[in-house]
């Protein structure tokens, strides 16, 4: 999950690891055709409302629709030492 728009909410909408854990095996539990789907998430949860859940499970498929838009940028990466130390072994072979 895309942990950085997740903060959008108040402080009193943050989710602890194990809340991530239960909500994402609830959702698995209860599809879209759930009668009561959020409360029943919600309920799995602990701690969180059914508007809450729900709010979180909209950030979730906005995130996802935004990766998968094109519209987050890779992340730049930096060389490893392991690249560096490949270089210097082509470069002593060559000499």
């Amino acid at each position: 999950m895309a942990s950085g728009s997740m903060s959008r909410g108040s402080a009193s909408s943050s989710w602890t690891p194990k809340q991530n854990k239960a909500f994402e095996k609830a959702l698995a539990v209860y599809d879209k055709d759930t009668p009561d789907r959020w409360h029943n998430v919600a309920k799995a949860v602990g701690g969180k409302t059914a508007e809450e859940v729900q709010r979180h499970y909209q950030v979730l498929v906005e995130d996802v629709q935004t990766i998968e838009s094109g519209r987050v940028p890779f992340p730049n990466y930096r060389t490893t030492g392991a690249t560096i130390n490949d270089e210097r072994m082509k470069n002593m072979k060559l000499q």
